[in-house]
């Protein structure tokens, strides 16, 4: 059984629905960030002038909402046939830490404030590509994706007991690893602590309703 969460709030439900299911691997319960992750990839290219099939490596920590912390600094662009890492393309660092971020956290918002609806069809295609990823193909050497993962044993010192977004190796289909080695500043620090503790707010509150009902 693998599993797939995407209902707000998704990590959160994820969690609830691991705790009640304890036959199952903790490692086969996910949920969805592929769908920040796709429109993290598209501002870098619209910025950078690439294609999105040619930025790599972004990744989406932490929790589906406006605390997750879009990270371009660790990722790396083809253009001109030519790998470069994001902030040797894009040196504008104020972006990268300003608008990029709060682009991405605030994006669902925004279509649904424009549209009246949600971005369904967006969705659809994350949840093929986060699906297609684990289960099928796996990630090339080098290249990470992200999820919602168990946090247990995390090398990036997130507080064991959360599904947290990280970016993943999927060196065999249906198995992923947490990628070590991405290099975690003060800045991204904060920013991975703040949606650390949104989480665990949010499991305070369900456990809460979950012993009232």
């Amino acid at each position: 059984v693998k599993v797939l969460v995407v209902a707000n709030p998704a990590n959160t439900n994820c969690l609830i629905l691991k705790k009640n299911a304890p036959s199952i691997p903790s490692e086969n319960f996910t949920c969805l960030t592929r769908l920040d992750s796709n429109r993290a990839k598209s501002q870098i290219a619209l910025k950078a002038r690439v294609n999105p099939s040619d930025v790599y490596n972004v990744t989406i920590w932490g929790n589906h909402s406006a605390t997750q912390y879009p990270d371009a600094m660790n990722g790396y662009l083809i253009r001109n046939n030519v790998r470069k890492t994001i902030p040797e393309v894009i040196t504008d660092t104020a972006w990268l830490r300003g608008s990029f971020i709060s682009t991405i956290q605030q994006r669902g918002k925004a279509i649904i404030d424009a549209r009246k609806l949600s971005s369904a069809m967006s969705a659809a295609n994350a949840i093929g590509n986060h699906l297609r990823s684990w289960l099928v193909t796996g990630t090339k050497e080098g290249e990470t994706i992200s999820m919602g993962v168990w946090s247990n044993g995390n090398p990036y010192g997130v507080r064991d007991g959360l599904i947290f977004s990280f970016p993943l190796e999927v060196k065999t289909p249906g198995r992923y690893t947490i990628a070590s080695g991405f290099e975690i500043d003060s800045f991204a620090n904060t920013k991975i602590r703040s949606s650390e503790a949104e989480l665990l707010e949010e499991l305070a509150v369900a456990e809460s309703i979950l012993r009232s009902s």
